[in-house]
């Protein structure tokens, strides 16, 4: 681990504790050359295949979901907080399927199922992109 202040390899953790519900670990660290502290948070990997529609393939993204759900919610009185729990739960539900490959229907299936539930203005974002809705009947049968 590199100290972000002057980039010396020489860094001991002095603290460490799970965060985000047992999901990742926060380590506290301090770098022995410099004695400045600094905070980082390990996730385990989630080594899965998106499968798009168009049959492309693609190594899943939590970064990529979390924007996704982020431009949803933009202007939104939906706080980052939420945000995290949402993309927390969705990796934590592709986990237990225990699949090599998704499809990118399920994943979007996932994101508006909770957008549903926590803004209106949100889940009709995310679905008028995800569904790409041609016309207002597509979108109606889709509200209902």
């Amino acid at each position: 681990m590199l100290c972000p202040y002057c980039k010396s390899s020489k860094t001991k953790v002095v603290d460490k504790r799970s965060s985000d519900k047992n999901v990742s670990i926060r380590r506290r660290r301090e770098c022995i050359k410099c004695k400045n502290r600094f905070t980082t948070y390990e996730r385990a990997f989630l080594d899965m295949t998106i499968v798009k529609n168009n049959g492309k393939r693609e190594s899943f993204d939590r970064e990529k979901l979390k924007c996704g759900v982020m431009k949803a919610c933009e202007k939104r009185p939906v706080s980052i907080r939420t945000i995290d729990r949402i993309v927390n739960e969705i990796e934590k539900d592709l986990r237990k399927m225990h699949e090599a490959e998704i499809k990118s229907r399920t994943i979007g299936d996932l994101v508006m199922e909770r957008l549903k539930k926590i803004d209106t203005v949100a889940f009709v974002r995310f679905a008028s992109y995800y569904k790409d809705f041609k016309n207002i009947q597509g979108f109606k049968k889709s509200l209902r």
